[in-house]
């Protein structure tokens, strides 16, 4: 029996985001490239000098990595230190802690086999290039926050870094009157 009604469709799937859409495509890519550099250099030398190249690229890598570990760890040691006397951190120079997070991909990315991989890990160890990049990266992740949308991930993080200079959290509760609404007694008080 027809009524004329249309049929209810299933709500329309949002579009998908071109990272979506080309990074697979971008990976495998990127893959091809590299065992293709990795056979070019092969056939210019020997497979024996590929063999030291990828060693000495998880050596250098884990050096770095290990590196970038330690220097992050001083740093946390001199913020506990600074909180425990009183100081607020960042507020006495010395301790940079930028770019150990860069240092730490750049190792990973010279671990990872392959001579591109190794190439941009070794970008990511110079300083300009990871002011650069930590530059890029905070602009991103703050535009993302502002135009996160209530009751989304990015909508948590953004309330998440609201906070009061002294870091005191106020307890509170809001209370929206609408107009026409009978008014109320006293409110109970607020309770932990």
């Amino acid at each position: 029996m027809t009524t004329g009604a249309q049929t209810p469709r299933s709500p329309a799937r949002p579009p998908r985001s071109r990272l979506r859409t080309f990074l697979p495509l971008g990976f495998a890519a990127w893959l091809v490239l590299e065992i293709w550099l990795l056979t070019v250099v092969a056939g210019a030398s020997s497979g024996f000098v590929v063999f030291l190249l990828l060693v000495a690229g998880v050596v250098l890598g884990s050096v770095v990595i290990k590196a970038a570990g330690r220097r992050a760890f001083r740093s946390l040691q001199e913020t506990v230190r600074q909180q425990q006397s009183g100081v607020m951190p960042g507020a006495v120079p010395g301790g940079n802690s930028e770019g150990n997070g860069l240092m730490m991909l750049g190792g990973l990315l010279i671990i990872i086999p392959g001579l591109i991989s190794d190439a941009l890990g070794l970008l990511m160890l110079l300083p300009p290039v990871q002011k650069a990049v930590s530059r890029y990266a905070e602009r991103t992740v703050e535009r993302k926050l502002r135009e996160a949308g209530p009751g989304t991930l990015g909508d948590a993080f953004r309330q998440a870094r609201m906070h009061r200079p002294d870091g005191k959290v106020v307890q509170g509760e809001v209370v929206r009157d609408e107009p026409g609404d009978a008014p109320q007694g006293p409110r109970p008080p607020l309770t932990h």
